[in-house]
């Protein structure tokens, strides 16, 4: 996108920068100029001036100086584009793009107005919300209870959704106004296009919950987040991706913590809208929150537009060492030798609010001081797991290092760690970066041809179905040799090992083998089985390790999406059941796949007393499959391996040291008792 020189000109002469910085700044005329307190750092004299004569601002405490289009991108953290676009718009002028043709953009105008359109709704429904807080007491003693005061409140705008199902029925006058769906603040359920619009259900998204407004960088309203007043679940709800609001860009609190973050000189990282405010409320007001969502590289580039410094805090426990796992890939391609990236783990029984309670606002202070950079964090994670006084524990480090390592900007930082890197698996340093820039990346997903012994070739022949074998689940082992766990109804509760037929689906929940469909023979594939377990069971896709997790949300196609949709939802809302995520899944791609793979596993309950026997038993046969999955994927990168010696020296080590791993793998797969062969 190029915008013409002659029209930023233009633009520039036509704005009035003391007009534009007084919307953000109160200003008082001193002589020919205007001055206040700058925004850009915490002071008590003004020290701010802007100059109407020469469109300029500038700064004498911290230097800061620029013209209209420069306070935007710097107070309101916009890009040079949107800056302008910005300034245009309020000006009531039209930006002239070389590269753009005439219907491009009379959509890109089309857009522009249908998102102001949709923030305006949302601004109304925040009034009506925090109008209607003042006549709620429950949700003003919940308030109360986690000790946010008024004036808090108020800066963060917080409101009330009342626990009627059309409650804004009394505050948009057309209830069945479009925006009002799109807009993510009414649901419309026409039970899957069976009605038409005028006879669909529409009812509140959000009901009975304290509401916090979700503003972008210029402190529009775009979405909401609403929390419930007890245990209920989901505890969290937040607006659904509009026109407007993208939660994996956006951050709660960003608005409102800009300042704070020069005052202070960090960003204060934290998972929930509570921990913001509450923050806020005992004296750190540099605090922000992703939306329900793992860290993104999109949330940490918006972040270092205001700031040098990020500071990450989670729980102490496993979900947030997985948490923070996200965040250190998200914040990988940013640390460059200037900026500081740190991860704060507080002790399991704590969230922020409640350390500096327990605390103080010190003691909190001095323990994010002492967070863990980035540079450690990124070697204890990728050592987790490896033996490094074993050549294959040292090899398996190389390995899960290297994209870490790979993924960082070069400079200073980047080429010290390579020396840690090397003292750590006992190479040197130079070697180190002669086998990574030698070594080919490996492949990304499991079903990736490979090379096999001649004595396994049949099982690498097309199916009937023209699939590879290898991708199917009952063929893990050759399926003479690999009896895979079925249901059996209530009558026979116990787990018996049946032999896979096929032609014949994969069984559920105690359940009688099922008659093959006409024309849909196929057998579930490795991913499929994947699928229907965690679906089944929630709360193990929580127990994976993070390289399974990557694994699996890596997968092509459908699988894949699901995966990271259902990774997201546990951030989100928790552990749900397999009702409430076939609720989330509605208008989604990728919901008939999982509703064909759980028709499977509806046949019942489980009968009482057998309820710790199902988990049990669905957790071996989810780490079996997920087992061979890996093997494949080390496998794979072994046949590359091999392909590439003669070429590469480094090649047969790579190959020696995937093979160690995979014994260790199959040697695990055999005490499960899965692998006979």
């Amino acid at each position: 996108m190029t915008i013409p020189a002659s029209f930023i000109q233009e633009l520039i002469a036509r704005a009035d920068v003391v007009e534009i910085v007084g919307r953000y700044v109160q200003l008082k005329k001193a002589g020919a100029n205007f001055m206040g307190l700058c925004p850009f750092h915490g002071e008590k004299s003004p020290s701010f001036s802007v100059s109407p004569t020469k469109q300029f601002y500038h700064c004498f405490g911290c230097g800061v100086h620029g013209n209209a289009i420069g306070f935007l991108m710097e107070h309101a953290g916009m890009g040079f584009v949107e800056a302008v676009h910005d300034l245009a718009g309020q000006y009531g002028l039209q930006v002239p793009e070389d590269d753009v043709s005439p219907a491009e953009r009379a959509r890109a105008a089309s857009q522009r107005q249908k998102q102001a359109t949709l923030t305006d709704v949302l601004e109304k429904a925040g009034d009506a919300y925090r109008k209607a807080l003042r006549q709620a007491p429950g949700a003003i003693e919940y308030l109360k209870g986690r000790g946010v005061s008024g004036e808090v409140a108020r800066q963060f705008g917080i409101g009330y959704a009342p626990a009627g199902w059309r409650a804004l029925a009394s505050v948009f006058p057309d209830y069945d106004d479009p925006l009002l769906a799109e807009s993510g603040l009414v649901i419309v359920n026409n039970e899957e296009g069976k009605l038409s619009d005028e006879e669909a259900k529409r009812y509140d998204r959000f009901r009975d919950r304290v509401m916090f407004p979700i503003r972008n960088v210029k402190g529009e309203c775009i979405g909401f987040g609403g929390r419930v007043l007890g245990d209920e679940k989901p505890k969290y709800l937040n607006s659904p991706e509009t026109p407007v609001f993208s939660k994996g860009r956006e951050l709660y609190g960003l608005y409102e913590a800009r300042a704070a973050f020069r005052d202070r000189g960090y960003a204060l990282v934290t998972e929930g809208y509570m921990d913001v405010v509450a923050l806020a409320q005992l004296g750190f007001p540099n605090a922000v929150a992703t939306l329900g969502t793992a860290c993104t590289t999109e949330h940490v580039q918006k972040l270092f537009r205001f700031t040098e410094s990020v500071v990450f805090s989670f729980d102490g426990d496993a979900a947030g060492r997985r948490a923070a796992r996200k965040a250190l890939d998200g914040a990988l391609p940013y640390a460059t030798d200037t900026r500081s990236i740190k991860f704060l783990f507080l002790p399991a029984e704590h969230d922020p609010d409640s350390y500096i309670r327990a605390h103080g606002a010190e003691a909190f202070a001095g323990f994010v001081a002492e967070a863990t950079p980035l540079s450690r964090f990124m070697l204890e994670a990728a050592r987790e797991g490896c033996d490094l006084s074993s050549a294959e524990g040292r090899a398996h480090m190389t390995s899960n290092v290297r994209p870490l390592w790979s993924a960082m900007p070069d400079g200073a930082l980047k080429r010290q760690l390579l020396s840690e890197i090397a003292t750590l698996v006992q190479l040197d340093a130079a070697a180190l970066s002669d086998l990574w820039s030698t070594a080919a990346p490996g492949p990304r997903r499991s079903g990736v041809a490979q090379q096999q012994p001649q004595s396994s070739q049949r099982h690498s022949e097309p199916d009937s179905y023209g699939n590879d074998p290898g991708d199917y689940y009952p063929d893990m082992p050759p399926t003479q040799d690999y009896e895979p766990p079925r249901y059996e109804n209530e009558s026979k509760p116990k787990f018996q090992p049946r032999k896979f037929t096929k032609g014949k689906r994969w069984g559920g929940k105690f359940e009688e083998p099922i008659e093959p469909l006409r024309g849909r023979g196929k057998p579930p594939s490795r991913p499929d089985v994947a699928v229907r377990l965690v679906l089944s069971n929630m709360a193990q896709w929580e127990a994976l390790s993070h390289e399974l997790h990557v694994m699996l949300c890596d997968l092509p196609g459908e699988h894949g999406a699901l995966f990271t949709w259902l990774d997201s939802q546990l951030h989100e809302h928790g552990v749900q059941p397999w009702a409430a995520l076939r609720e989330g899944l509605r208008g989604l791609d990728f919901a008939p796949l999982a509703e064909r793979l759980m028709s499977v596993s509806e046949a019942g309950p489980v009968p009482e007393g057998e309820e710790e026997q199902h988990l049990a038993e669905a957790a071996k046969e989810l780490a079996s499959v997920l087992d061979f999955m890996l093997d494949d994927r080390l496998k794979a990168q072994q046949s590359e391996a091999i392909a590439a010696v003669g070429k590469d020296p480094k090649a047969l080590e790579r190959y020696k040291a995937l093979e160690a791993r995979r014994l260790e793998l199959r040697d695990r797969i055999r005490a499960s008792g899965t692998d006979t062969a």
